[in-house]
């Protein structure tokens, strides 16, 4: 059965709303959506690194009791597993503050196992850190050798934006590695300075990538093939918190790949009917999220999905 890798960081978030504590969860751009894949019933495989102390034993606990292997995840014993702290605007976007204290000798863990077909899921700050650097190409390097589709998040949050160009090199270097890219158009304002998606794809994504789907908020989604570009409407919701809508698109996306059969050899054939099937699962994923306080979406609208698609 076809799985899906992903590198990330794992991540305690703490959420505010009115600058007062109102949840706390595990996170991290690629892990939320690992939880929400695995929750449908997808094989996972997750590659990060946490402390040993009491907020990595938190997040590796809770990563068992979500189907997530922990076999992958580097528990470093100096240094302390990274929070963050979410604070919600009153139109429910959030603001990030970070704590992080790793180590020199980061990401220990061997490669894990990676088929054809399979899908390897990678981006963030996390993709572009050049403390993990060296170590990121070897798992891309791998996951391509092993003839894995390569799918790139840039997830380039405002905090970084004034590296945008130093680490631009870099970014490119992944799209080159990615068979499909997708991002915001916040990420692209950050890197680029541009709000135009045509732009972004003609000017800086095209020459890398042909895929490219682009996410507008609640403006709905672009996608860019073979030249061409397609919008979709997103539906109509009433949103509480936006952390994790993002990664738990790009969980619907994976969903819907493996759902439609779609092999790396199939990427550059396929038509309209499936990318828009394919886009919807990412939108019904991430208006799930959107309506709650969590990073995933619910076991229960996991079964219910699943069960919708049968």
């Amino acid at each position: 059965m076809r799985k899906i890798v992903g590198i990330g960081e794992a991540i305690l978030d703490i959420i505010f709303q009115n600058d007062q504590p109102h949840a706390a969860v595990p996170g991290g751009s690629t892990f939320n959506a690992l939880v929400s894949l695995s929750r449908l019933g997808i094989p996972v495989t997750f590659i990060s690194e946490v402390g040993n102390d009491r907020v990595g034993k938190l997040i590796t606990t809770f990563m068992e009791a979500n189907g997530l292997p922990t076999d992958y995840v580097d528990r470093f014993p100096d240094g302390k597993s990274p929070i963050s702290l979410a604070f919600l605007s009153e139109h429910s976007d959030a603001n990030y503050l970070f704590y992080m204290n790793y180590p020199q000798e980061r990401l220990n863990v061997p490669f894990p196992e990676i088929n054809e077909d399979d899908i390897f899921i990678f981006g963030s700050y996390y993709s572009l850190n050049p403390l993990l650097r060296k170590r990121m190409v070897e798992f891309l390097n791998y996951a391509r050798e092993r003839k894995a589709i390569l799918y790139y998040d840039p997830n380039f949050r405002n905090a970084h934006a004034h590296e945008a160009i130093r680490l631009t090199p870099t970014i490119l270097e992944n799209f080159e590695y990615a068979d499909i890219i997708r991002g915001s158009d916040e990420d692209f304002f950050n890197i680029f300075g541009k709000t135009d998606m045509d732009k972004v794809y003609t000017e800086h994504i095209h020459f890398y990538c042909d895929r490219f789907i682009a996410t507008l908020g609640s403006k709905g989604v672009n996608l860019y093939c073979k030249g061409q570009s397609r919008h979709y409407d997103a539906p109509p919701i009433r949103s509480v918190s936006t952390i994790g809508a993002g990664d738990n698109f790009n969980a619907g996306i994976l969903f819907g790949l493996l759902k439609q059969g779609i092999r790396r050899r199939d990427l550059e054939h396929m038509d309209e009917q499936t990318w828009e099937q394919i886009i919807r699962c990412g939108m019904d994923l991430a208006s799930e999220v959107c309506q709650s306080y969590d990073n995933y979406i619910s076991k229960e609208f996991a079964n219910a999905y699943v069960s919708s698609l049968k």
